[in-house]
């Protein structure tokens, strides 16, 4: 049974910083592809970051630049490291992971339950 428990979330003023965490349980990273997505109150649930089996990266627009989707292999941890942080990054952010993904696909399979990330100007 596949886990993802989103961690890290919370308030930060534009330009700061956070980091996000997903520890998966029942899944490792060289499974499939891993990554992130986000949903801002009225919209639609949106990919920011994933990463694949070969280790390439791929990031939305909005966040190319300020964003880095990186694994923990022995912590079974995928990490969103979120730099230089603006207002309409404001979202829950949800983990999530799959057996396979083309490149520039998001994982949709499993996902975990989400963390909230504000930030203020």
């Amino acid at each position: 049974q596949v886990k993802l428990v989103e961690s890290g979330g919370g308030s930060a003023q534009a330009g700061g910083s956070l980091r996000l965490s997903c520890a998966a349980s029942g899944y490792t990273y060289s499974s499939g592809c891993m990554g992130w997505f986000r949903q801002a109150p009225g919209k639609e649930r949106e990919g920011v970051a994933a990463i694949y089996t070969d280790g390439r990266t791929y990031y939305a627009d909005s966040v190319k630049g300020r964003f880095t989707i990186s694994p923990d292999n022995a912590k079974n941890t995928l990490y969103l490291q979120m730099n230089s942080l603006k207002p309409e990054d404001t979202a829950m952010y949800y983990c999530a992971a799959d057996v396979w993904c083309s490149y520039s696909d998001y994982p949709r399979k499993y996902w975990g339950q989400g963390t909230q990330v504000t930030v203020s100007s």
